[in-house]
C-alpha cells in the first residue's frame, strides 16, 4: 500500500514538473502576447470611459462616449465604417478570387513559376507609403500615367481628377489596395495548392476530370482552410486600413474616404479627444473580433 502511494506521489511529481517546464518555456510567449495584445486594448477600454484630452487628468463619464458615437457622432462613424465595408467586399470579392486563379495557375508549374511569383508579390514587400505616392503620381490629372494614357488613346472625355472627385475618390484607393495585397494571398493559397498531393490529381484526370475541374472539385476544398484565414485578412485589413488612404486623399473629399482609422487619428489629434479616440479604437477591435468570428462559423456552416 505505501509503495502504491510512493508510486503514485512520484508519477503526480514528475507531471507536476512537467507541466512546470512548459509553463516556463511558455511565460515569454505570453509575457509578450499580454503586453503588445491584451494591456493595450484593455487600456483603451479603460481610457473610452473618460472626456480626456491626452494631458490633464480626465474624467469618468462611463458610455457616454459610446452613446455619442452612435448618435451625434455617428454620421462620421458610419460613413467611416460604411466605407471600409465597401473595401471589404471589393478585397473579398475581385482581390482574392484573383489571387486565387493566379496560384491555381502557378500550382500548375508554368514556365516561369518563380519569377511570376517573384513579381505578382513584390508590391507585398513595398512599403505602404511608397505605393500611396506612387500611386498619386499615377493619378495625378496633369502629368499622370492614366491620364496621359487616356489621352494617348483619344479618350480626353474620361480623363479625371481622380482623388479629388467623391465619385471616383474611393475607387481610387480600392485599386492600388487590391494591386498591392492580392500577391500576398496569393502566396498563401499557393502554398496549400502545392500541398495537395499529386496522385489526387492524376486519379482525377485519370477518371476524365479536366484541370479546371480538378481544381473545382478537389483543390478548393482541400485549401478551404486557407482561403477562410484569407478572407478573415481580407476584411479584418480593410476595417484597419489607414496608410494609402491617409496618403491618397486623407479621408476626403468631404469625407467620402474617410474610415475609422482616420476618423480615430483626427479625434485623437486634431480634437484632443483622447476618449473618443479610445472608444472608436475598442468599436474597431470589436468589429474585428466579429468579423473573424462570423466568418469562421460560416465557413463551419458551409463544411458541413
Amino acid at each position: 500500500m505505501e509503495r502504491d502511494k510512493s508510486a503514485l506521489n512520484q508519477k503526480r511529481n514528475k507531471e507536476l514538473k512537467k507541466g512546470l517546464a512548459v509553463f516556463v518555456f511558455l511565460l515569454p510567449g505570453l509575457l509578450l502576447f499580454v503586453s503588445i495584445l491584451i494591456a493595450p486594448i484593455a487600456v483603451s477600454l479603460y481610457k473610452s470611459l473618460f472626456d480626456w484630452n491626452g494631458f490633464t487628468e480626465g474624467t469618468f463619464i462611463g458610455l457616454a462616449n459610446y452613446q455619442e458615437l452612435f448618435t451625434n457622432g455617428s454620421i462620421k462613424f458610419m460613413i467611416s465604417l460604411k466605407n471600409s465595408l465597401i473595401l471589404a467586399l471589393f478585397s473579398v470579392f475581385i482581390q482574392l478570387p484573383l489571387a486565387l486563379l493566379l496560384a491555381l495557375i502557378l500550382g500548375r508549374k508554368p514556365k516561369g513559376e518563380r519569377f511570376y511569383l517573384t513579381v505578382f508579390f513584390m508590391p507585398v514587400l513595398i512599403s505602404t507609403v511608397v505605393i500611396g505616392q506612387l500611386w498619386l503620381k499615377i493619378y495625378n490629372p496633369d502629368y499622370g500615367i492614366l491620364n496621359r494614357f487616356l489621352g494617348a488613346i483619344h479618350l480626353e472625355s474620361l480623363q479625371h481628377i481622380w482623388v479629388g472627385d467623391p465619385k471616383t475618390a474611393l475607387g481610387s484607393i480600392v485599386v492600388p489596395t487590391i494591386w498591392q495585397y492580392v500577391g500576398y494571398h496569393m502566396l498563401l493559397m499557393y502554398a496549400g495548392v502545392k500541398g495537395v498531393s499529386p496522385d489526387l490529381r492524376e486519379a482525377a484526370m485519370i477518371d476524365g476530370a479536366t484541370k479546371w475541374q480538378t481544381d473545382r472539385f478537389i483543390v478548393i476544398p482541400i485549401i478551404k482552410p486557407i482561403i477562410r484565414v484569407s478572407v478573415i485578412f481580407a476584411v479584418t485589413g480593410s476595417l484597419k486600413t489607414y496608410d494609402l488612404v491617409r496618403i491618397l486623399t486623407d479621408g476626403g473629399p468631404y469625407q467620402t474616404t474617410e474610415v475609422p482609422s482616420t476618423l480615430l487619428e483626427y479625434m485623437l489629434f486634431l480634437r484632443n479627444r483622447y476618449g473618443m479616440g479610445s472608444t472608436i479604437s475598442v468599436m474597431l477591435i470589436a468589429l474585428c473580433f466579429a468579423f473573424a468570428l462570423l466568418i469562421s462559423a460560416a465557413f463551419k456552416e458551409k463544411d458541413k
